[in-house]
């Protein structure tokens, strides 16, 4: 989209409408980059976001506006399972193919990160850490595959463990990949999860990894869980599907993370 100056005796309507295509083009807006194109003060664009919100036409976030609701909610595993389930089988293809012989990594709990499980055909010996219970139960019958199966708090939801005693065994490990799967992935926020302590136990795999690789489908852009897991400097390698919009494309890229599009 050209950016079109305006100024501040433009319409209400004309505003809203330029809010509204862009939105539509990016998937979200900045108030800071909408006050530059319409020459307006941040306090209109705020009160023009807030019109538009309470006509259901977009949500409000900290700083600007997205088009769908950027706060996701927990919910079971099987369920998820069943949301772009063709998609994240290819997701989980695409991170299969960066195992190589003799590997010792990392595979954190999800629906996406056991697409990748469900990839993996081991060339050598592959050492696989993971707290997840189907990764570990999709990788046992791979000869191969040594899994570490971390203890702990069983999160129902996702059919992980979570707390202290996995995040102590950790400590003892250093592992070429993390393969994380997320419930959300923001441009301010960072990348998150819908559980704290699982969003903490993340944390510790990340600084147990030399690379952290996230796998998430499009629709996890743009949203946000209740658990912060890093932000995007801590993220090397994001991989997802070609729902994902342009501009988002471009603004990882030029966080210097590599996006790989399946």
């Amino acid at each position: 989209m050209a950016t079109v100056k305006h100024n501040a005796s433009n319409s209400l309507a004309e505003r809203h409408q330029y809010i509204l295509d862009k939105l539509k083009k990016e998937g979200s807006v900045n108030v800071l980059d909408l006050c530059e194109d319409m020459n307006v003060s941040s306090v209109t664009i705020r009160k023009d976001l807030k019109v538009l919100e309470d006509k259901n036409l977009l949500f409000r976030t900290h700083g600007g506006g997205t088009l769908s609701n950027p706060y996701t909610s927990d919910r079971h595993v099987n369920e998820k399972e069943k949301i772009k389930a063709e998609e994240k089988m290819d997701i989980g293809a695409a991170a299969a193919s960066l195992i190589i012989p003799n590997d010792c990594i990392i595979i954190a709990s999800g629906t996406t990160v056991l697409s990748l499980a469900k990839n993996i055909k081991p060339q050598g010996n592959l050492t696989v850490i993971t707290a997840a219970l189907n990764v570990a139960t999709e990788l046992n019958h791979h000869p191969e595959i040594e899994i570490l199966l971390l203890g702990g708090i069983l999160r129902k939801s996702s059919a992980s463990g979570t707390g202290m005693y996995a995040e102590k065994i950790l400590e003892d490990f250093s592992c070429s990949k993390l393969f994380l799967g997320v419930d959300g992935i923001d441009f301010d926020f960072g990348v998150t999860t819908t559980h704290v302590m699982e969003a903490q136990l993340n944390r510790k795999m990340i600084a147990a990894a030399q690379k952290t690789i996230v796998l998430a489908d499009s629709s996890k852009f743009g949203k946000r869980g209740f658990g912060k897991i890093c932000g995007l400097e801590d993220v090397e390698q994001i991989i997802t599907d070609r729902g994902i919009s342009d501009h988002m494309v471009e603004t990882l890229k030029g966080m210097g993370i590599e996006v790989t599009i399946v």
